[in-house]
């Protein structure tokens, strides 16, 4: 099983076909890193596992490669990437793929599902936190402006959001993304998406109450 960060280019360099969309997985590639090496708690088949929901779900390169490198999905189905037999879509696959929990790739519903899901687990009284990664265009629709009010209306402190912030959003907002999430009681913070240690510290800081929001900030890209 491959565990080093340096071993991530090799992974996602078996990756070939059409419609990479390479530059939206290198635009995730450290933030899934660090959540999957560092932050991230069991297995998939543990019922107590933090859960994560890749909604920005039409660039999974890099997600795939972060699984294969934590031995989540075989290394050998990232040659068949993108082909017709291949579990390992344009967009996951929730049925295809063990470690994903939710199919992704249509623009605004990874946050929506990741509120439904804290809610789930704190019904259940279990103590896992939700995360999900979305990208800012994703706040082109309004289903994620809802879903970020409710969850702060509601104190949801198990909800985390990684927001891959590459200035691609149509509306842009007094204070930035940030600004937005804290105006509903969310706990935020605003890092360099390339920066391991800052991203570790956004994931791990404390926040009593409140959902927590980190802007990964990265170079803009088409």
């Amino acid at each position: 099983m491959t565990t080093s960060y340096a071993d991530l280019p090799a992974l996602m360099s078996r990756m070939t076909g059409a419609e990479k969309h390479g530059p939206a997985a290198l635009s995730t590639l450290d933030a899934l890193w660090v959540l999957y090496d560092r932050v991230l708690r069991g297995t998939p088949q543990d019922p107590d596992r933090d859960r994560f929901l890749l909604s920005k779900g039409h660039g999974p390169m890099a997600y795939y490669a972060v699984l294969a490198a934590k031995g989540l999905l075989p290394e050998e189905w990232l040659d068949g990437f993108g082909g017709y037999d291949s579990p390992l879509g344009h967009h996951p696959d929730r049925t295809l793929i063990p470690a994903a929990e939710i199919g992704s790739g249509s623009l605004g519903h990874g946050l929506p599902l990741a509120v439904g899901t804290a809610l789930g687990l704190r019904a259940t009284g279990t103590a896992a936190a939700v995360w999900t990664l979305i990208g800012d265009a994703e706040f082109d629709e309004g289903s994620n402006h809802e879903a970020l009010a409710y969850a702060g209306a509601l104190g949801l402190d198990s909800l985390h959001a990684i927001v891959i912030d590459n200035t691609s959003a149509t509306h842009a907002w007094t204070g930035g993304i940030a600004a937005r999430f804290a105006a509903h009681n969310w706990s935020t913070a605003t890092v360099d998406g390339h920066d391991h240690r800052a991203l570790y510290e956004a994931y791990t800081a404390v926040h009593p109450g409140r959902p927590h929001a980190v802007v990964a900030r990265v170079e803009p890209k088409n």
